[in-house]
C-alpha cells in the first residue's frame, strides 16, 4: 500500500503516476513492484527490499548519497497486543521528500500523520522526519514505563507474595512458574525495545554529522534532543534489563529452595523411618528359638521399641535444626 502525504494535510492512496507536486512524505507498507517502482521513478531514491533493511551491519543501516539519506532499524508492530514483533522500517530522506518503507502496522506512523496534520511548521521532509523520530522516542519511554511497573509487580508478588501460598510447596512452585513466564515474556519485550533504542541512537547523530544545509536550525536542536533521550532511555533500559536477570534468578533460588525442602522431608521420613523397619523385620524373622517368643510382654515390648525407634531419630533432627 502507497499513501502520499502533501504539504497541504491530507492523504493520497493511488497507484496513479501522476501524482501531486508537493508530496513531503511517501509511505510503503509492504510494497508492491509497481508502488515500488512508481517511488523510485518519482523521487528518484532506490527503495530497499526487506533483506536488505533487515541487515544489521552499521554500514547498511546508514548511508547516504548525493541525493538521499538512507536509514533502517527495527520497529515493534502490534505492540499492544501478545504478538508483537520486530519488523524493519527504512527511511529515506531527501531535500523535497521522506520515504518510509515498513513491513507491518505501525502506531507510531499514525501518530505522526495526525501531528503533522495538526502541526503546519513539520511540513517539510526534515520536519516529518524529526517528528517521526521524537514519536519513536515517546513511545519507547512509554513501553519502558509500562514494563518496570509489570517489573515492579512481580517483584512485590516474588518477595512478599502470599505466606499462605509459600506453606504450600505445589501450590508454590506453580505460582513461581506463573510468575517465571512473566518475567520471560516481559524480558522479551524488553529485549524488542532495546533493539529499536540501539537503531535510535544511531540515527540523528549520523544524520547531524552530514551538515546538509536543508535539515533547518529549527531541526537540528530537536535531532539532537532525540539523541539526548535515546541515551537516557538506554541507559534505562540496561537497568531494566539488570532487574528482568536478578528476578529471573531470584525466583529459580526460590524454585530451587522449594524442592529441596520436599526432598529434605522425604529424605527425614524415610530416615526415620529405617530404624522400625529394621525391628519389624527382625522380629518377623522365623527362628524357633526366640527368647521373646513365648514372653507375655513381648508384643508390646516390641511394638515399644519400634515407636521409640522412630522417636529417637526424630528427636535428633528436630535438636540439630533439620527439620
Amino acid at each position: 500500500m502507497l499513501q502520499v502525504y502533501r504539504d497541504t494535510g491530507t492523504f493520497l492512496s493511488s497507484p496513479s503516476a501522476a501524482l501531486p507536486g508537493e508530496i513531503i512524505w511517501m509511505d510503503l507498507l509492504s510494497p508492491t513492484p509497481d508502488e515500488r517502482a512508481l517511488v523510485e521513478s518519482r523521487a528518484k531514491v532506490r527503495v530497499p527490499s526487506i533483506e536488505a533493511l533487515s541487515e544489521i551491519e552499521a554500514s547498511s543501516r546508514l548511508a547516504s548519497d548525493e541525493r538521499a539519506i538512507y536509514l533502517s532499524l527495527p520497529v515493534v508492530a502490534r505492540g499492544d497486543t501478545p504478538d508483537a514483533y520486530l519488523t524493519p522500517l527504512g527511511l529515506i530522506l531527501t531535500r523535497q521528500v521522506l520515504i518510509t518503507v515498513r513491513f507491518g502496522p505501525s502506531s507510531a506512523i499514525d501518530a505522526v500523520a495526525n501531528l503533522i496534520q495538526a502541526q503546519p511548521s513539520l511540513c517539510s521532509s526534515a520536519g516529518v522526519f524529526t517528528a517521526l523520530l521524537e514519536v519513536l522516542v515517546d513511545r519507547g519511554a512509554d513501553v519502558l514505563e509500562r514494563l518496570a511497573g509489570e517489573l515492579d509487580k512481580v517483584s512485590r508478588l516474588v518477595f512478599r507474595g502470599n505466606p499462605e501460598t509459600r506453606r504450600h510447596t505445589v501450590r508454590s512452585n506453580a505460582a513461581l512458574r506463573g510468575v517465571l513466564n512473566q518475567v520471560g515474556a516481559t524480558g522479551d519485550r524488553l529485549s524488542m525495545a532495546r533493539d529499536v533504542l540501539l537503531g535510535l541512537s544511531r540515527i540523528a547523530p549520523f544524520v547531524l554529522s552530514l551538515g546538509h544545509g536543508w535539515i533547518v536550525a529549527e531541526f537540528k536542536p530537536r535531532l539532537e534532543a532525540v539523541s539526548k533521550d535515546v541515551t537516557s532511555l538506554n541507559d534505562y533500559e540496561g537497568h531494566l534489563s539488570n532487574k528482568v536477570q536478578f528476578l529471573l534468578d531470584a525466583i529459580l533460588g526460590f524454585i530451587s529452595t522449594e524442592q529441596n525442602d520436599l526432598f529434605k522431608v522425604l529424605t527425614v521420613v524415610s530416615v526415620i523411618g529405617i530404624p522400625p523397619t529394621l525391628v519389624a523385620g527382625i522380629y518377623g524373622m522365623n527362628f524357633k528359638v526366640m527368647p521373646e517368643l513365648n514372653w507375655e510382654w513381648g508384643y508390646p515390648f516390641g511394638l515399644a521399641v519400634i515407636v521409640l525407634s522412630a522417636i529417637l531419630p526424630y528427636a535428633l533432627f528436630k535438636w540439630r535444626g533439620w527439620i
